[in-house]
């Protein structure tokens, strides 16, 4: 059967592209170097007909596909299994500009796109596409619209799902459905798109999508303030909206510890403030030009500071000061890389649910593992948290995680459920949370999600293992 099958991928994409020798660990392996799987061939097609040909080759002999973009998830949803009988699909070769349609504020593009190109292709156009996030340079179109990626202006323009008009995808029979109109309006049944955004390369293969733009903001203004609580970041964030309404583009958070380990880590970094409990970043987009824009965000930071919500604030004079300051909120992670393995946290909760939250959860953890280190950071606009936990000083990094992880995730995902959220905001499901997600979803909503994948894939061969 194995030789049936290789035969048949090779005739779909050609040998070239089909690789089973070598050193495939960057295909085997994910970003957080927490899986590591054996493929039986990376198989790497390099337009939509291919796709199907190699989704019918393995419906045939009964082999299970892992698509991949590229492979920077965070929960192991994209690398196979030890088996050394799954396909690896690589969808890299799927990177073509298939159209910018100005006057309807959209780009269709394939799903193999790297992110940061699909913005530069926006910008040449005077246009925004407005998906950011720390892996906007080597992670893909397909993969974030599979696992519905957040990123840092989900406050103003939602997450990935928002900012898709149509899909292309490549069903598990191997058929294509074809559904990239770029209609805001479309009343003609389910929504089909919605039912593949998110899904995790579950339900199907999606290789183009429709994409959103917008009118480029003529001036867009960054800045950093410290607070003295989390109290006081959600009071700010409440005055920002007031102030700036749809023009705040980015709230993010970062409390003492996480910038410390930036200091510790990457001392070249300058910080332009002090160090403080908490720190926030904004931006604004305004559409009318950088003095109203200047007057707006200068007023918002004067009150603030007269009534004591903000303790020090430094607003960006150039663009290169504007990216250092993110540059700042997105080493956070490679800072805790770079001070050792850690247990990773993505939830969501109610905006005026997160001081609490954090209060209450943070002591639990301090009780029951002294000198643990919290690294807490993320888009506190939209009430997405990255609540990080790091091994005590001292303490063996992998060997906290191995003991603890468990027993730390059960607090963690106990007390957001206690406040109403959720533990998966942006990351997704994957091979790391499919056990809990199993534990802490409704039973309702685990059947109807079942019941939807029996009924797209019923033979169980797109991405087994993951989500449910």
């Amino acid at each position: 059967m194995t030789t049936l099958l290789l035969e048949a991928l090779t005739a779909a994409v050609g040998a070239t592209h089909v690789l089973t020798d070598g050193d495939l660990a960057g295909w085997e392996q994910d970003w957080r170097k927490r899986y590591r799987g054996k493929a039986l061939a990376v198989v790497r097609p390099g337009n939509t007909a291919e796709v199907a040909a190699v989704v019918r080759a393995c419906a045939a002999h009964g082999a299970s596909l892992v698509p991949q973009g590229g492979n920077t998830g965070l929960v192991g949803g994209s690398v196979p299994d030890s088996s050394g009988t799954q396909v690896l699909l690589s969808l890299s070769r799927l990177n073509r500009m298939r159209g910018l349609d100005a006057a309807n504020l959209t780009l269709t593009v394939e799903a193999g796109c790297i992110l940061q190109t699909v913005q530069e292709t926006a910008e040449a156009a005077g246009l925004l596409f407005p998906l950011s996030l720390a892996a906007e340079g080597s992670c893909t179109i397909g993969g974030n619209l599979a696992s519905n990626a957040g990123g840092t202006q989900v406050l103003r323009y939602g997450n990935a799902r928002e900012l898709c008009l149509g899909l292309e995808v490549v069903t598990a029979q191997g058929e294509v459905w074809d559904g990239l109109a770029g209609l805001r309006k479309d009343n003609t049944g389910y929504d089909l798109r919605d039912l593949y955004i998110g899904s995790e390369g579950t339900l199907g293969i999606i290789t183009a999508a429709t994409l959103k733009l917008y009118p480029a903001p003529a001036a867009v203004m960054t800045a950093l303030a410290t607070v003295p609580s989390m109290d006081q970041a959600v009071a700010l964030l409440q005055l920002a909206q007031a102030r700036l309404g749809p023009g705040l583009t980015g709230f993010e958070v970062m409390n003492g510890f996480s910038l410390g380990l930036v200091r510790k880590h990457f001392p070249q970094l300058r910080q332009p403030l002090p160090p403080s409990d908490w720190t926030v970043l904004l931006e604004q987009s305004d559409t009318e030009g950088e003095a109203h824009a200047r007057a707006l965000f200068e007023g918002l930071l004067e009150a603030a500071l007269e009534a004591g919500t903000i303790t020090d604030a430094a607003v960006a004079e150039s663009l290169d000061q504007s990216h250092t300051m993110w540059h700042l909120r997105e080493s956070i992670p490679l800072a805790q890389a770079e001070e050792g393995l850690n247990i990773k946290h993505d939830i969501s909760l109610p905006v005026s649910s997160i001081p609490a939250f954090v209060a209450e959860t943070d002591a639990l953890l301090s009780a029951r593992w002294p000198g643990l280190r919290l690294v807490n950071f993320g888009h506190l606009g939209d009430g997405n948290l990255h609540y990080n936990v790091q091994a005590p000083e001292g303490q063996e990094a992998a060997e906290f995680l191995r003991d603890h992880e468990h027993a730390v995730n059960a607090v963690v995902y106990d007390a957001v459920g206690a406040h109403g959220g959720s533990f998966s905001a942006e990351h997704g499901i994957g091979a790391l949370k499919r056990d809990d997600l199993a534990q802490r979803k409704s039973p309702v909503a685990l059947q109807l999600m079942r019941a939807v994948k029996q009924a797209l894939d019923p033979a169980g061969l797109m991405n087994p293992g993951r989500m449910l």
